[in-house]
């Protein structure tokens, strides 16, 4: 039995190609041996130029702009971002390299569509069933250096899903899914080169990694959905996601919250800001319900007592209890104090006061650091005020030393749906410049 092999080698004489040249029969002019079972690889500048893509831009930051969905990250000039294919790369894939000057070239609208193209046109010019793969070079994170990958796709397994299977030692795999595409890509880049003009590869030998009519996800099945993406932003990027997302949540699914995303969270919120280098946060996690249940009645008879005092309505009072119940719908809660150790006394009422006022303040600032930290872990929050309250209630359900001020109570867990989306606010409407 002889070794698997495959053979790969660039198309020569291919001519420069412009606005509505055909490129399946530019190829197969080029190539009239094609076989069934070859992939063959194509640059995606050539399809862009085939489709039209070269757009007139002076600006081409501005070009990028018009192409890019959302900022991943940003160093200098540098920009990572998702374009409209759901790409995420530098610069949008816009592209000012071997244009003529005041254009810049765009990705294919729909690079699938580009390599279906081709496939259909060289079955139609040359009897043969190919893949084909549309090319495009990335970068990535954690390695140096650049290499191509499949941007689009037809006709080929874009990826070998090894799960289920075991290796040769009988060990399951798990997690194992080979980017096959990408891996063509890369092995077509190898002789087509950035600079020699060859922009079409041909891939011989793998066969079983193509042909097929049925259901074809093409190469936007590499693209990893945003729900499974662990880098998903650039660290900047990510800080401010999370203070911009974060959302008061009302509605919590049934699921657990797991106690090391909260530890995380309130790691970050002891970054906070102090006064007289303090550290005046402390973190109560009620985290049986058991617990909940007891604070969260105890804090209920206080408050309807003190309604009641107030002169309200039992139906008053019952509409007020019910606002008040997102604590209970919550999986998790956390009921955030302030320590005053450490403040100082001064026997004058008003630097009193603002003593106490900078404890609040970085009481405050400890709270919005867990909240955004919980919104970084993928949790939704609400910070209630109840606790305020009813403190000697809390510090005796809770067993907390006298000491300790509830600053209120975080309802923590998963948002039922997506939160609406917030308002613009103008910036300058919360400024003043002196």
């Amino acid at each position: 039995m002889s070794a698997p092999s495959y053979t790969v080698w660039a198309v020569p004489g291919l001519p420069e190609v412009r606005e509505g040249d055909d490129l399946a029969k530019l190829i197969a002019a080029a190539e009239p041996g094609l076989v069934d079972g070859d992939v063959v690889l194509v640059t995606s500048k050539i399809a862009s130029k085939a489709e039209g893509r070269l757009v007139e831009a002076t600006d081409r930051e501005a070009a990028i702009d018009d192409e890019t969905v959302r900022v991943v990250a940003r160093r200098g000039t540098l920009r990572i971002v998702e374009n409209r294919q759901g790409l995420v790369m530098a610069a949008a894939g816009v592209d000012a390299s071997n244009t003529p000057a005041g254009t810049v070239l765009l990705l294919p609208v729909d690079p699938d569509a580009s390599a279906r193209a081709v496939r259909d046109g060289l079955r139609d010019a040359l009897g043969v069933d190919v893949g084909v793969i549309v090319t495009d070079t990335f970068g990535r994170p954690w390695r140096a250096g650049l290499t191509d990958v499949a941007i689009g796709a037809a006709g080929v397994r874009v990826l070998d899903d090894l799960r289920g299977g075991v290796d040769a030692y009988g060990n399951p795999l798990v997690a194992t899914v080979i980017a096959t595409a990408d891996e063509l890509a890369a092995a077509g880049d190898l002789v087509k080169g950035k600079a020699a003009g060859l922009p079409v590869a041909v891939v011989r030998g793998l066969a079983h990694v193509t042909g097929g009519d049925g259901p074809d996800p093409g190469a936007r099945a590499l693209v990893r959905e945003a729900r499974d993406d662990m880098f998903r932003l650039g660290t900047s990027e990510a800080v401010r996601e999370a203070v911009t997302q974060r959302r008061t949540v009302r509605e919590f699914t049934d699921d657990e919250v797991d106690p090391g995303a909260v530890r995380r969270a309130v790691a970050a919120a002891v970054t906070a800001p102090a006064p007289h280098h303090t550290t005046p946060w402390r973190f109560v996690l009620l985290e049986s319900a058991a617990a909940r249940v007891e604070l969260l009645d105890a804090m209920r008879d206080a408050w309807i007592a003190d309604l009641r005092r107030d002169g309200k309505s039992e139906e008053s009072i019952a509409k007020r209890v019910r606002r008040g119940d997102v604590l209970r719908r919550a999986p998790y809660l956390v009921v955030p104090c302030m320590v005053m150790d450490g403040s100082h006394t001064y026997g004058d009422e008003r630097r009193d006061a603002a003593e106490r006022e900078m404890f609040v303040v970085a009481a405050g600032a400890g709270v919005q650091n867990f909240l955004v930290a919980l919104a970084g872990e993928r949790l939704g929050s609400a910070w209630v005020s109840s606790t305020m309250f009813c403190r000697d209630v809390v510090r005796e359900v809770l067993g907390l030393p006298g000491s300790w001020e509830p600053m209120g109570a975080v309802a923590v867990g998963r948002a039922v749906g997506e939160p609406k989306a917030r308002g613009e606010r103008d910036v300058g409407g919360f400024v003043v410049v002196r």
